[in-house]
């Protein structure tokens, strides 16, 4: 069984026992939640799709850990100006074990 399901603006998609990495959720580290945004659920060859969202449809997830991704570089340089900008960001992640899913 797997389900695809929208949080933090992205598209993931997940099976029961799964550790997926998604964008910051702000909930206690061991808690549990639930993604109601589920826009499809495969179970073989039962396939149901939402239109957009699939009514009824959620994952249940326990909150592993909390923490920040790799730094990503950015340079900006203009060329026969000597103007060089250098800048840094790390981004916020949220690591969820998928528990269930109910559709």
């Amino acid at each position: 069984m797997h389900a695809v399901f929208k949080t933090g603006g992205k598209q993931y998609r997940a099976a029961p026992g799964d550790t997926i990495s998604v964008e910051k959720i702000e909930a206690d580290k061991g808690s549990t939640i639930e993604l109601d945004q589920v826009l499809m659920v495969t179970d073989g060859d039962d396939v149901k799709i939402g239109s957009p969202l699939l009514e009824g449809g959620r994952v249940k997830a326990e909150v592993v850990e909390h923490g920040r991704g790799d730094k990503i570089r950015i340079i900006k340089f203009r060329r026969r100006k000597h103007s060089m900008k250098r800048q840094g960001h790390r981004q916020y992640f949220t690591k969820l074990k998928i528990t269930g899913i109910e559709v």
